[in-house]
């Protein structure tokens, strides 16, 4: 299973996701879901992707290549409109390579998150789903979620609006993760995080965090306390005030 997460702020993207692959017990495996593609001072691309791992890694070698040899890009997409459409073109037809190959009735599908920002153009973001079509992000929930979304989603509802300062929908972000991990195994580290700050048109500040990384192991011991302290700070039901 995969969790990832990308927020899209007034100050910027933020990105997130597990590392974890799992095909079965006795298949449990760790490979990157964040790939970042930089022209710096022209275009900037962070793609997180969930799904079928061969599909995954086939259409982000494909975008690499086609990037290198000219023809539709990422490179050459006039807009971000344009490079989600072009993302969506090749998970399609990847997938429909496969599948012709295939006789197990494997699914191939893959599901894309995309962001990123070209010139001065705002940043944008899109979910890529496996027919090749996508959305946006909502202007309320300025954030999109693949793979085990519902553990990490209560806490991104309370806290992310467009205004969240980037660094702290970062933190965010990492908690969003953190939840997940605690609640479902199939989703572990390590974990990575991508920070892009708007107009800079540089790939960004990146992390990659172990789950014995000191930072990682403190702010989910601080996220522990803090809401059991703030479960103790609830009011109190009528009838405990009789025993206090």
């Amino acid at each position: 299973m995969t969790y990832c997460v990308a927020i899209n702020l007034n100050e910027g993207l933020v990105f997130a996701s597990d590392s974890r692959t799992n095909a079965g017990v006795d298949h449990v495996s760790v490979y990157s879901k964040m790939h970042s593609f930089a022209w710096p001072g022209d275009r900037v691309f962070v793609l997180l992707s969930a799904g079928n791992l061969a599909t995954t890694q086939s259409v982000v070698k494909r975008m690499q290549t086609d990037a290198q040899n000219g023809g539709p890009s990422l490179l050459s997409s006039s807009s971000m409109t344009a490079a989600a459409d072009y993302v969506g073109a090749v998970s399609a037809e990847v997938q429909r390579q496969q599948g012709n190959r295939d006789s197990l009735n494997t699914n191939f599908e893959a599901t894309f998150l995309l962001g990123g920002q070209i010139g001065s153009a705002p940043p944008e973001l899109f979910m890529i789903y496996p027919q090749g079509n996508y959305i946006h992000e909502s202007f309320e929930h300025p954030y999109l979620q693949a793979g085990e979304t519902k553990y990490g989603k209560p806490i991104l509802d309370r806290v992310i609006q467009r205004a969240t300062p980037l660094d702290l929908a970062a933190r965010c972000a990492l908690v969003s993760l953190n939840s997940t991990i605690r609640s479902n195994l199939t989703v572990g580290p390590p974990l990575e995080l991508l920070v892009y700050r708007r107009d800079s048109l540089v790939e960004g500040q990146r992390l990659y965090l172990l789950e014995e990384d000191p930072y990682y192991r403190e702010m989910a011991e601080r996220w522990n306390e803090g809401l059991l302290a703030a479960l103790g700070n609830l009011p109190k039901f009528p009838w405990e005030k009789n025993f206090s």
